[in-house]
Order: structure tokens, then sequence, then C-alpha cells
């Protein structure tokens, strides 16, 4: 799974149940924690739509960790400062890295969740959507 996809799952998906799954793999095989979790500050970097230059927004607290199972690395950086939740993304992320994990359909499941729930938040925002085209038609009548 393209590590860009799994991290997005990750990150939005419960955080017991990130845990459950980390545990899971740290049972099976021996994890080793390079870098404990800890909170870092970063910058928040956007673009700016006019011009399209870059700016810094502000600052915001993330966490990070690293761990090894045998000699592959797995990483993860969260935004928040939830120590545990990282812990076992990373721990997942060095399953995937190492081409142990066998859990990418309870992924899939958890993708299809997340997609239902945003869609349902999208459906309920677009009812609160003003179209000023149709204001411009009344305004001139």
């Amino acid at each position: 799974m393209e590590k860009k996809r799994l991290f997005q799952i990750l990150s939005r998906a419960q955080r017991s149940d990130v845990i459950r799954l980390g545990e899971m793999l740290q049972q099976q095989y021996p994890v080793t924690i390079v870098k404990k979790p800890e909170k870092s500050l970063t910058m928040i970097r956007m673009r700016e739509p006019v011009k399209n230059s870059l700016f810094y927004l502000g600052e915001a607290i993330i966490t990070e960790a690293v761990v090894s199972l045998g000699d592959t690395v797995g990483t993860a950086v969260t935004m928040g400062d939830d120590f545990e939740k990282t812990l076992h993304m990373a721990i997942i992320d060095a399953a995937e890295n190492k081409g142990v994990f066998t859990q990418e359909d309870l992924l899939l499941e958890w993708e299809q969740a997340q997609q239902r729930k945003i869609a349902q938040e999208n459906a309920m925002f677009q009812k609160t959507k003003v179209d000023f085209h149709s204001m411009d038609s009344e305004a001139t009548q």
C-alpha cells in the first residue's frame, strides 16, 4: 500500500483500533524503539492562491516516533500529542516496510468507513452552500 494512503487511513482511524493493531504486531514480531514518541513543532506551509506563493501559516505540535522491526525501520509523524497512537502507527509502518503486514483488508474496511463518513459530512455541508449566481439573478429582477 502506498505510504500516503496508509497514513491517511491510520491518522483518521480510531485511536483504539490503531493501538490494538500495533499491539498485535508487537506480539508477533520483536520491536525495538529507536526514537520514543516525543513532541516537536513544525511550521505549516501554505500556498497563497492569487500569487501562487508559499508562506508559513504558523506552528503546529506534532509527535514523531521511530521503531525497528529487525533491520527494517518504521516511522510515524502525527499532528497533536498522542504518543501511543503515533508509536503504534510506526510499528504498523515498519511491518508494512518489512512486508509482513497482512491486515490490509482491515485497513481497506477502515478506509471505506472513513469515506462514507466524509461523504455524509460533505452532503450535510452542501445543504448550507449558497449559490451566488442565483442571488445575482434575483437582484436584477
